[in-house]
Order: structure tokens, then sequence, then C-alpha cells
């Protein structure tokens, strides 16, 4: 079953999730600069290497008063490996449930077998939600090595920041 994809310059639906260390989160209900990175889950070895990736331009992204955000589907103790492996100080959520993925638009996949996960999970996407609460941009794939680069990202979104740049592809 196919989801619809979110629109360019839709409003952000307002869905919260738990985070591994902290209190729930709702994007739709913060303010500012939001990016939402979805990952694959535990099982991904190039999620771990965007991630990490992630990890070490957090500050940049910060300084640029974005504040960042990765999900998965993943069960509280794998998203907490995970963070604990990797040392990722930013947010991780846990626990995107399949209405959630379809809201986003997400591609969905099965397991290929019980040794890579026990449950349906979300392909990569990358969300960067401005402060009206709409879709800057929309990155979403259906495999896991198409993702988006995070610093060519993190330089275009300082750019619409600094030129009010519209939202593109909503015509």
């Amino acid at each position: 079953m196919t989801s619809t994809k979110m629109a360019a310059g839709a409003t952000f639906p307002d869905r919260g999730w738990p985070v591994v260390a902290g209190d729930p989160i709702r994007l739709a209900q913060e303010h500012g600069w939001r990016l939402l990175v979805v990952y694959r889950g535990k099982h991904c070895p190039i999620c771990k290497v965007y991630l990490n990736a992630l990890e070490g331009l957090r500050e940049e992204w910060e300084q640029a008063g974005v504040s960042v955000t990765a999900i998965s589907a993943d069960r509280l103790e794998q998203a907490a490996a995970d963070v604990e492996k990797h040392g990722w100080s930013f947010r991780v959520a846990y626990g995107l449930g399949l209405d959630d993925m379809r809201a986003l638009g997400l591609y969905v996949s099965e397991p290929r077998s019980p040794a890579e996960t026990d449950h349906k999970f979300p392909e990569p996407a990358v969300f960067v939600i401005n402060p009206e609460n709409r879709a800057q941009v929309i990155d979403i794939s259906n495999a896991p090595f198409a993702r988006p680069d995070l610093r060519t990202l993190l330089g275009g979104i300082k750019y619409v920041q600094a030129n009010n740049y519209p939202i593109r592809g909503a015509a």
C-alpha cells in the first residue's frame, strides 16, 4: 500500500513521539526551524553512517537555529542501544507507527527476515520544517542509500533563512 506524499509547503502533521532521553515531542507544536531525519532503524548500517554524519554537524545545525531530531519505528530498547553505542546528542525519537509513516508519506518496508527486525519500518526521509510549521524541504526515499547530503542541505537552509527564499515545488 502506498501513502500520499506530503506536499511541499504543507502543514507538518501534529504527531507525538517518545524520545530516548527526554520528554515526548510534538514537532508541530515546537517553534523555529526543525530538522526531522527518519531512519530505518537499528538494523540499518547505512543509517548509522548517516546519523553519525549528522552528529558531526549537529552544532552547525543548531547554530543555524535548527533543532535536530531523528526517528525510527524501533522500540525504546533498540533506539536507546544505538544512542548509547554511537553517542548521538541530538534527540532520538522512537515508536514511529504505521499511521505516522502514512501521515508523513513515507515508504514502508517489511523486514527481509527476523534477523533484520521484527516490524515494518520506514525508508529514509528528511523534513525541514520552517517556523510557520510548513514543510520547507521534503526528501523521501524508498531505498537506504538515497539520502540528501547533510552539509549541502544545511547550506541551503542557511540560504533560505538569509534570503527569505520561498518553499519550492508548491506550484
